[in-house]
Parts: structure tokens; C-alpha cells; sequence
């Protein structure tokens, strides 16, 4: 008798499709019963703390009154900071101006741009949450005139600012700047000229926002736990008593560096630094993933990856296609595995994603304890990305404390002539102003908050 074929890990979707965003008072309601609980879930009792606040004051009042245009350019190394900045400016930032005596003309509140990737993988919730908050989804890889019309509206137009990470994605480094996209330049750049061209009288500002956390010795003891949950992944025993920290983390980091290195074909040379043996491990690993799909590489690494990246998610959810319920059986049963092969496929991209951001020197005994925590976070997940994870499979420890620090404000319509003279040496410049406005920020925290 024949036997139905097992459907792969993932099946084919239908498209995701989400409605024009706007501002729901019902759902900024449901945030106001469920924000709490839900920072609680991301961050536990850690004590949200807002410095440089008076920058933040004036930027929001100035924006709010529509004497400004503005765009909160947030530093992205942890994954859950458009959840807690959406928080802080709804529900926190109209009380922590009002003790200061400053009060904003309406209800403080941010649109958030984000990738539209995020509405595939964040499920129902983020389905229904995302455009009902008013965030502009954006597509990564392909031209998206819509996308970049409702941007250049909400900044042009108003009433709210809009937040992005410059960063593009998550980096998984509080303490460096890896590295920035020039895209959150170039946007706010074209809306100072399209509101110069109408004559608005209203300069166009990037606010720079550095997130920052701190733990205490339940952050210590749950790091303790977690390196060795690595170090039973890695098969390894009672390192805690035979090694030091710095000896456990770096046994773990090889034995998966040397994983990962069979699994590709890639001669093990000792002679080389951990960081070129996991660069060759990411580009080798992004090369699999774009001949397994007839992706032809690309120059810049991260146009490749993000072209695979939004080619897995086409094959997975459908774009065009509404429903899946007249299709054949045979017709769905192929969809389904081409859903599981580009899942399967993904697991590459998602082992350079991560691998490109962890070629980084281990923490020593002297080291802060959030250096510590935040590397052993990564190690694991160096260990979840080897396994077929991704982010989702990532462990956050809970901070005692979550720092979101303010930088500098950079005034791209003070820019604009030189912007007009050249654009390219303009925003290079404006860049390179946001990159030291982050290093600023960390040097801030670093001196003023110990562990």
C-alpha cells in the first residue's frame, strides 16, 4: 500500500501578507496591559536606566512640536532592543521628562523600521503587533519603492520619529561596533533634501542610542550554567575544576571551530588564528548555501548573505501566492520540500550570519563580567549555529541592569551643501560622525558603570 511521504522539517506557506501600517489605540492598549510582562519574560527584574536623557528630552520635544524631523539611529547587539526602546518611548518617557519639568505636545512614541523577514519568522504576534504600532516593514534586497515612500514620509511628515538599526541586524557585540550600513545616512540625507525642496523649515536629526547591560552574580552563576551546557555540548567534563575560564572558553571555541571545519572540507592549520580559520569556515559556508540555491556570488558579503537569507524565505513562504488549498498533491508535496530544502539550506546562511560576528579575541579572568557574559552567550550560540540553530535557539541572560545611553545629535540638513557638493565623501563622513557617536556612548558606560 503506498505510504504518504513525510513532510520536511518545514512546509510551504502561503504569503505573508500584512496591512498598511498605522497606530491602533486598541493595540497600543493591549501593549500598556502586556508590556510589562513581556519585558519581564525578555529581561527579567533588570532596572532600565536612561542616560544622556535630556538629549533624548529635547530631541522628542522638538520632534513631537514638529520643529524637527527625527531619526533614533539604536545600536542593535542583543536582539530585543526594538522591544524595550518601543516600551521606554510609550510608557517611561512622557514621566521621566515630566520630573524634569519638559512636556511634549502628544504621547511619545517611535515608528520602527524593520526588515520584512521579521513578519515571516515572528509568527501571528508579529504579524498583528508590527503594523498596528505603525512600523514600515523594508525589504533588504530587492528595490521597495513603497517601503521607502512610507519612510520618507514618516520622517518628512511626521508626528513620530522613526527608529532603524544601522547596524542592519543583530550584532552580538555591546562593547565594538562591527561594523554599520550607510543606509540610515543615505535616508535621512534624501529626507533633508525632499523637506528642503518643500521648504520646511524643519531640520532633519539622527539620534544615536547605545544599549547597554550589566549583570550581578545571578548573571555570573547563570553564565557559569550555560558555559558548561557548552561544554557537555562540546562532550567535555569537569572543566570548571581542571581549567581556568579562559582555558574552558577556548577548548570549547576550537573543538566547534573544528566541527565546522571537517564538516566543510577545510584543513585544520593550527598555525593560523582562530579568527582567519572561522572566516574561512563563514565565506565557505555562505558559498554552500548560494550554490545550493544557483545564487551567483557576489562581491560584498553581506548582499550575498541577505540574498540568500530572502531566497530561503521565497521558498518557504510563497510570494504571490494566497492559499495552498486548490493546489494538487503532488503540487503541494513538492512546494513542501522545496520549503524543507531551503530551511535545510538556510542553516548555512545562518552559520556565516552568526560566524562573521564572532571573529573576536576571548575574555581573560581580568575581564568585565559582561565581556564575560556576553562572550559566553556567543559561544553557545557559535555551538547552536553549528547544530542548525538560529537566533531563536540563542540564551540571553538576564541583565541586572539594561543602560540605553544617548549620543551626540548629528544634523544631516546643516549637512546638505556638502551633501549636494558630494554625496559620497557626505555621508562617509556623517558615518564615520554615528560610528564615534556609538564609541563615545560605550566609553561613557564603560567608565561610569562597573560590574
Amino acid at each position: 500500500m503506498y505510504k504518504p511521504y513525510k513532510k520536511p522539517i518545514v512546509t510551504a506557506s502561503p504569503d505573508v501578507r500584512v496591512p498598511p501600517p498605522k497606530l491602533s489605540k486598541f493595540v497600543v492598549f493591549l501593549i500598556t496591559l502586556l508590556g510589562r510582562p513581556y519585558l519581564f519574560l525578555l529581561f527579567g527584574m533588570a532596572k532600565i536606566i536612561l542616560k544622556g536623557d535630556k538629549i533624548v528630552f529635547d530631541v522628542f520635544k522638538r520632534a513631537l512640536a514638529g520643529e524637527s524631523r527625527c531619526i533614533i539611529a539604536f545600536r542593535h547587539p542583543d536582539g530585543r532592543e526594538p522591544q524595550l526602546l518601543s516600551w521606554l518611548f510609550l510608557f517611561r518617557l512622557k514621566t521621566l521628562a515630566a520630573k524634569n519639568r519638559i512636556y511634549f505636545k502628544r504621547r511619545p512614541h517611535a515608528i520602527f523600521v524593520y526588515g520584512y523577514e521579521v513578519v515571516r519568522w515572528g509568527g501571528a504576534m508579529a504579524r498583528f503587533f508590527m503594523p498596528n504600532i505603525g512600523a514600515i516593514p523594508i525589504h533588504h534586497t530587492k528595490l521597495d519603492s513603497k517601503g521607502m515612500a512610507r519612510i520618507y514620509s514618516a520622517i518628512i511628515d511626521g508626528p513620530y520619529p522613526i527608529a532603524l538599526a544601522p547596524e542592519g541586524q543583530v550584532s552580538y557585540s555591546t562593547d565594538s561596533v562591527p561594523r554599520l550600513e550607510t543606509g540610515t545616512i543615505r535616508i535621512g540625507f534624501q529626507a533633508a533634501s525632499i523637506a528642503a525642496e518643500k521648504s520646511k523649515d524643519c531640520p532633519v536629526e539622527i539620534l544615536p542610542l547605545s544599549v547597554h547591560f550589566r549583570y550581578d552574580k545571578h548573571g555570573k552563576a547563570a553564565m557559569e550554567r550555560l558555559l558548561e551546557k557548552t561544554e557537555k555540548f562540546c562532550g567535555f567534563r569537569h572543566g570548571k575544576a581542571a581549567l581556568s575560564f579562559e582555558e574552558r572558553l577556548r577548548r570549547c571555541r576550537d573543538h566547534i571551530l573544528e566541527i565546522n571545519e571537517n564538516r566543510y572540507g577545510i584543513k585544520n592549520d593550527n598555525s593560523l588564528s582562530f579568527e582567519l580559520r572561522l572566516e574561512q569556515v563563514v565565506n565557505t559556508a555562505l558559498e554552500t548555501a548560494g550554490r545550493m540555491l544557483g545564487i551567483k556570488s557576489e562581491d560584498d558579503f553581506f548582499s550575498m548573505l541577505y540574498k540568500v537569507r530572502h531566497t530561503c524565505w521565497d521558498r518557504i513562504f510563497l510570494p504571490g501566492v494566497d492559499s495552498l488549498k486548490k493546489v494538487s498533491r503532488i503540487q503541494r508535496g513538492t512546494m513542501d520540500l522545496g520549503a524543507g530544502e531551503a530551511w535545510l539550506i538556510a542553516r548555512h546562511q545562518e552559520l556565516a550570519d552568526f560566524g562573521w560576528y564572532f571573529r573576536r579575541p576571548l575574555p581573560t579572568e581580568d575581564s568585565s563580567l559582561h565581556n564575560k557574559v556576553e562572550y559566553v552567550q556567543n559561544l553557545f550560540d557559535f555551538a547552536n549555529r553549528t547544530m542548525g540553530g538560529a537566533i531563536s535557539g540563542r540564551v540571553n541572560i538576564h541583565p541586572r541592569k539594561v543602560i540605553i545611553q544617548a549620543g551626540r545629535i548629528i544634523d544631516l540638513s546643516s549637512r546638505l551643501p556638502g551633501y549636494k557638493e558630494n554625496k559620497k565623501a557626505a555621508v562617509e563622513k556623517a558615518a564615520g560622525d554615528l560610528e564615534k557617536a556609538y564609541l563615545d556612548c560605550i566609553d561613557e558606560v564603560n567608565m561610569t558603570e562597573q560590574d
